[in-house]
């Protein structure tokens, strides 16, 4: 990091050096709180297919500040009215955007805290921080919420074109060595106007959000829900949902004391208050690699097994379907496991089970992408693309999976 004056540059491998915009937002990635993005993998598990991706929300989270920093520059140019102050929203509220997410991300929505979203968390830390800054986050807040009257900010923040979605699928792509997933983030940006206070994109960039649309349905199918990813974050959840139910049996599991907190207490929405957050803030990857390591060897086989899944990469096997898995064949597997492995049912529930997973690269009724003709007409880019795949891009592709040892089955 080359100190420049009181600002700071970050050295990115991503876009070469990021500036730091002003003290305040210095100030605010200074913060313990933010400061544990360091400590988050981006990418969840997704390290056991793709070895180098290895990043952090920390990266993310400032390639995205980074990237709205170029958005403004290009709609101020294009006379759209930006003030000081919303400015100031946009970029602390992309640069917070994810400070909620857990350990390994997604896979602590279902173990850690329940039903809890990361969005949810994160505006409880905006918040917090909020209230140490005597109110300098509201407008933030206020983006970050979808509340502001001006759409297009709320749009540039949580949209189908927003700077979360640009970073992370170049960044994303970049680290996994996926180049199919690549996106020109910068062409994208010097298309973007405002047209009745919402975001369009001239007719000239119709071809980069097709790409960028065609790379996020590549990278979710690919990467985000590779099927080994897949089986490596539900055997996470798996592992942390046994370790808390040992613990509500009264059998002593070694952890640190942030996590036995979540192990031992139901978290929900309802009760996650200012104490559980500073708690939830001493959480990081750490923790749980930690605790994985130490229950490798715990008396419990269940746990034990489960631990040595993850951390020697020897995983259940998974078959993906475009159908539903019938009952019959569940039942069957279930059978044959628990018998093989002189399971208990309770057990068998660790070592074969299912689920469904979900792609939509585009919702046509959601914020949707317009593109800004010539002459003043706007259309959906669903409409617009001379591409009959782009409309598909906009139907919901679900995809139904089970999960069990192949050499029981």
């Amino acid at each position: 990091m080359v100190e420049t004056g009181k600002l700071k540059i970050f050295n990115d491998p991503i876009y070469g050096f990021i500036g730091i915009p002003s003290p305040f937002i210095f100030q605010l990635i200074a913060e313990p709180h933010f400061q544990r993005l360091r400590r988050i993998s981006q990418m969840g598990l997704s390290y056991l297919v793709y070895p180098g991706a290895h990043h952090t929300r920390f990266h993310h989270a400032l390639g995205s500040m980074h990237l709205m920093v170029k958005t403004i520059a290009v709609l101020k140019q294009k006379k759209v009215p930006i003030s000081p102050e919303e400015e100031e929203g946009l970029l602390i509220a992309i640069l917070l955007h994810d400070i909620g997410h857990g350990p390994f991300s997604h896979a602590m929505e279902h173990s850690i805290v329940e039903g809890i979203q990361h969005e949810a968390i994160s505006l409880h830390f905006m918040e917090l921080m909020n209230r140490k800054y005597k109110g300098r986050l509201a407008i933030a807040i206020a983006i970050f919420k979808g509340e502001h009257p001006k759409v297009f900010l709320n749009q540039l923040v949580s949209g189908q074109l927003d700077m979360d979605r640009l970073d992370y699928l170049k960044r994303d792509s970049f680290y996994t060595g996926v180049s199919e997933g690549n996106i020109n983030a910068d062409r994208l940006i010097a298309m973007l106007n405002v047209v009745d206070d919402r975001l369009v994109v001239a007719e000239k960039g119709i071809y980069s959000v097709e790409k960028f649309l065609f790379a996020r349905r590549f990278m979710y199918w690919q990467v985000y829900l590779h099927k080994t990813g897949i089986v490596a974050e539900q055997l996470l959840i798996k592992t942390l949902q046994r370790a808390k139910s040992l613990l509500r049996k009264g059998i002593a599991i070694d952890a640190s004391e942030p996590l036995l907190f979540f192990m031992k207490n139901t978290i929900n929405e309802g009760n996650f208050d200012d104490k559980t957050l500073l708690k939830f803030a001493l959480l990081d990857d750490i923790d749980i690699l930690s605790a994985i390591k130490s229950w490798q060897n715990h008396s419990d086989t269940v746990l034990a097994k489960l631990c040595s899944m993850i951390l020697n990469r020897n995983f259940l096997h998974i078959k993906l379907k475009n159908k539903p898995i019938r009952k019959e064949k569940i039942e069957e597997y279930k059978v044959k496991v628990q018998e093989q492995f002189q399971l208990t049912p309770e057990e068998t529930f660790y070592f074969v089970f299912t689920g469904e997973i979900h792609n939509q690269a585009y919702r046509s009724d959601k914020q949707n992408i317009n593109i800004l003709y010539t002459n003043g007409k706007i259309v959906d880019v669903a409409k617009a693309s001379d591409q009959l795949n782009l409309k598909a891009l906009s139907k919901t592709v679900v995809k139904y999976y089970i999960c069990y040892p192949k050499d029981a089955v």
